[in-house]
């Protein structure tokens, strides 16, 4: 199973503040073990919101562009990790080990990711078909 983790924002990652070297480093030791235990998959930090943009959709069919920054840092996502773990459980325990440098509050937040499986006759022969060889290109880049 899949999992992606999201870290959530708070006012130091919306002001552009960059990590201490200690940060850092004790980051740095928790993605390692994540890579040696092989439940590592991807992660980033992401810059703030106020560099960025949402495309919002309407139902007319015309789309907006918003640009950052964006209210409520508590609900926006300073960086994530793509986890691959046996179990929702498992997940769960490797999240907690993860470190509070700063000794504040923060969330991480875990989802499941869907599998081709999950969506069951939906998703025929043909468009699982195209749905792999998508994976291979991407996979190749």
């Amino acid at each position: 199973m899949r999992f992606m983790v999201l870290v959530k924002a708070n006012a130091e990652s919306e002001a552009g503040a960059m990590p201490s070297e200690r940060v850092l480093s004790e980051m740095m030791k928790y993605n390692e073990e994540l890579v040696k235990a092989g439940v590592m998959l991807a992660g980033e930090g992401l810059h703030p919101s106020s560099k960025g943009a949402r495309i919002q959709f309407h139902t007319n069919g015309t789309t907006s562009v918003v640009d950052g920054p964006f209210a409520e840092s508590k609900e926006l996502i300073a960086g994530f990790w793509l986890w691959q773990c046996r179990s929702h459980e498992e997940a769960i325990e490797w999240a907690r080990r993860c470190p509070n440098p700063d000794n504040q509050e923060s969330t991480l937040e875990i989802r499941q990711v869907f599998e081709a499986d999950d969506f069951g006759a939906e998703l025929t022969p043909e468009l699982r078909k195209l749905e792999q060889a998508l994976r291979n290109k991407v996979g190749a880049n």
